[in-house]
């Protein structure tokens, strides 16, 4: 972190530490006490994930969250870390409607949900809209590797640039995202040979979503770390907690008190103002 801990965390933080040989940390965060215990953890960057899609909203693909509702949570994470890095992830929403769209949408997480860049799931080709939305001022993260809004069925989350061919197409994306304005690359789900060839090209951070430990940074869903959820978090997560679990338990006990008439006790029951008790006689 900057030598100030109160001082908020820019590109530049994050490009020193790319200098320095220094990893940095970031995860997934829609909602104000995320982004709170976040920030007073130490987290680096928080990224305002369209993850959002599957995670909270029980969809099976993150193309179906709406660009208005990602803002308002944005918002809410932005007060909750005010010093974090903060990435808005564009949706399939604003990516589907034309580039003047997706330079709007840009905007608004900057203005509204005060991200400091945002994120999109580069194809081949997008190199032009990469140059208009930095042409705006707005940092741009260019997301490589498996790219989740392209993925149509369950069984399409597969790892990619697996044999050298896949590698040198990454790269080569790689650089030419770098060559339009993106100022760091995110890799998900891209061996660890594929993420040092691409570390290797370019000078910009490269963030890795399951992409091996040579990355300058690293990123994965909250709920997935915490142990919160159905599903069962991918191979590159590491689950440090079982929130779900606990909550489940507490949640349970709850049950049991009201049924067996243990709760509302006596200390949870506002008491009469004296004086009125006095009143009453």
């Amino acid at each position: 972190m900057p030598a100030d801990t109160h001082d908020p965390i820019r590109l530049d933080d994050l490009c020193r530490f790319k200098a320095q040989g220094r990893k940095f940390a970031m995860l997934t965060a829609y909602d104000f006490p995320t982004a709170v215990a976040a920030q007073a953890a130490g987290v680096h960057a928080l990224l305002i994930g369209d993850s959002m899609g599957t995670v909270l909203l029980g969809h099976d693909t993150t193309r179906l969250v709406p660009l208005s509702l990602m803002l308002t949570l944005g918002e809410a994470v932005r007060r909750g870390a005010p010093r974090v890095y903060l990435i808005g992830d564009m949706p399939f929403e604003a990516m589907v409607a034309g580039d003047d769209a997706s330079v709007h949408a840009a905007r608004r997480f900057r203005d509204e949900a005060g991200c400091d860049a945002v994120k999109f799931e580069a194809a081949a080709g997008q190199e032009v809209l990469v140059e208009k939305i930095a042409g705006a001022g707005i940092e741009v993260m260019a997301h490589l590797g498996l790219r989740p809004q392209s993925v149509e069925t369950p069984d399409g989350y597969r790892a990619q640039a697996r044999d050298q061919a896949g590698i040198a197409t990454l790269v080569q994306s790689a650089r030419h995202m770098v060559d339009a304005g993106a100022v760091m690359i995110l890799l998900e789900a891209v061996p660890a040979e594929a993420s040092r060839a691409v570390l290797d090209a370019i000078d910009v951070p490269v963030v890795g979503c399951g992409a091996g430990p040579a990355c300058d940074g690293h990123v994965v869903v909250t709920q997935d770390l915490l142990g919160i959820g159905s599903l069962r978090p991918p191979r590159f997560v590491p689950v440090y907690a079982q929130v779900g679990r606990d909550t489940q338990d507490a949640m349970r006990r709850y049950v049991e008190a009201i049924s067996a008439g243990e709760y509302p006790a006596a200390a949870h029951v506002y008491p009469m103002r004296k004086s009125t008790a006095h009143a009453a006689r």
